[in-house]
Formats: C-alpha cells, sequence, structure tokens
C-alpha cells in the first residue's frame, strides 16, 4: 500500500485534474452559445452512466474485497459496504435538504435561511453534485493498487467534460457572460479537489475505513445520479437519447477501468 504522503498527494492530483475537466468542456461556449436540447439529454445521460460504472466497478467491487482481505467473511464486506452506501447515500440526502441551492431544472431546494445570489444557488447546487465525485477520486487511490484510483480519475473527469459544458451553456440561459461562465463552471469543478484532500486524506490516516469510505463515496455517487442527472436529463423531453447517452458513458467507464484499473 502507498504512504500516507503518496496516497494524498495523488488524491490532490487525481481529483485535481478531473475538476479541471469541467472548466475545460465549458471552453467551446466561446465558439457557440447554444446546443439542442436532446444533445444536453445525452451528454447528461453520459455523465450518469460513467458515474453509475466507475460505483460499481471502482468502488463497491474493490471495497468489497478490501474488505474480505482485512476480515476473510464475505456477510461482514458485505455489510461494511452497505453501510458506507447508506451513511453516503444519508449524507448526500441531508446536504440536498439543509444546503441552499438551485438546480438549473428542479428549481431551489435546501434551506431558504440564506439570501444569496442566484449564481451562487447554482454553484452551491453543482458542489454538491461534484464533491462525491472528488472524494471518490481521492478514497480510489487509498487501496494498494493505484491505477484503480487513476481509472476513476479518468472517468470522472470525462464525465466533467460535457457536464462543464451543459453547466456553462446553462448559465448562458440565465444571461451570464461567457467569462463569468466559465469561471462558474471552473469553480465548481474545483469543489473536487476538496473532495479529492478529504477522502485521500481519511484513508491514508486510517486505512482500515478503506471498504467503508469506498461504500460511502459509492452510495454518495448514487444518489447524484438518481436524484439529480438522469432525472434532469428527463426533464429536457429526450429520455431515449439520454438513455442511449447514460449506456455509451456505462460501457466507455468499463472498458476504461477493466483496461486501466
Amino acid at each position: 500500500m502507498l504512504n500516507s504522503l503518496d496516497t494524498i498527494t495523488l488524491g490532490i492530483l487525481g481529483s485535481g485534474i478531473a475538476g479541471l475537466a469541467t472548466g475545460l468542456g465549458a471552453l467551446p461556449i466561446f465558439l457557440f452559445e447554444k446546443i439542442s436540447k436532446n444533445t444536453q439529454g445525452i451528454m447528461l445521460g453520459f455523465g450518469a452512466g460513467v458515474m453509475l460504472a466507475a460505483t460499481a466497478f471502482s468502488l463497491v467491487i474493490p471495497g468489497l474485497e478490501a474488505a474480505m482481505e482485512r476480515a476473510g467473511s464475505n456477510a461482514y464486506a458485505a455489510l461494511i459496504v452497505s453501510l458506507g452506501i447508506g451513511l453516503g447515500g444519508l449524507f448526500l440526502w441531508l446536504s440536498h435538504r439543509y444546503f441552499p441551492h438551485e438546480h438549473f431544472f428542479k428549481g431551489r431546494e435546501g434551506s431558504s435561511a440564506m439570501n444569496l445570489k442566484r449564481v451562487w444557488l447554482f454553484v452551491m447546487a453543482i458542489a454538491i453534485h461534484n464533491f462525491p465525485e472528488g472524494l471518490a477520486v481521492g478514497v480510489g487511490f487509498g487501496g494498494d493498487d493505484i491505477s484503480n484510483g487513476i481509472a476513476l480519475a479518468l472517468g470522472i473527469a470525462l464525465q466533467n467534460i460535457p457536464e462543464g459544458l451543459v453547466v456553462a451553456i446553462s448559465l448562458l440561459s440565465e444571461n451570464y457572460s461567457k467569462p463569468r461562465a466559465l469561471f462558474v463552471s471552473l469553480l465548481t469543478g474545483l469543489v473536487e479537489l476538496v473532495g479529492g484532500i478529504l477522502g485521500a486524506m481519511a484513508v491514508s490516516l486510517f486505512s482500515a475505513i478503506l471498504p467503508l469510505a469506498m461504500g460511502f463515496a459509492a452510495g454518495a455517487m448514487l444518489f447524484v445520479i438518481s436524484d439529480e442527472i438522469i432525472p434532469e436529463s428527463h426533464r429536457l423531453g429526450y429520455e431515449k437519447a439520454a438513455t442511449v447517452g447514460v449506456m455509451v458513458g456505462f460501457v466507455l467507464m468499463m472498458v476504461l477501468d477493466v483496461t486501466v484499473g
């Protein structure tokens, strides 16, 4: 297993690169201002498919294997990872309930106690969405095989590119300037760096919690996929296109995980 410093360094690099991909994806707004709803649905679905495959192949399965290595019991492994999934989903549910934020399609959610400008409510919504991705990358580097973390970082970066473009296009539709839309997209992506640092630090300092941490990251990602990405892709009115995107993203991430991880 990597030492603590190596794990944290790789977690920072991996989550930072994945986060920067959001800004990279937003750059095409300087060439055009609109993309069709059909294309947006495919992009959102693609991101959901990548995250779903990453959850299964890069978090749940390695988490089960790590738990079985430590305890030698399949039942114990399933229990620990299931507990982690439940805690991750609960964390995201509480975040959505109590942090004020606003989705482009679903509207405002969370506490109304804080009177923030609408752009910052958008930022908080996407930050809540992106934090589990960074956490997953950081946790991914905590095992014995860094290729698992590399596959996660590449997969999350891959899905962040179309996501960054969708975010930037949505901001343009709200009358934000192109430079500001790019800045906000980049800012939301860098939230993944925070998640990556926390995830890498947790598993490097307490290696015994690796299976639980992988389950936690998986649960948080599953919540985001089901509660946000897929509903938003379907709300655009192009469910079939979004479903194709999910399947393509899932297969691509599966291949990436098998070949790299």
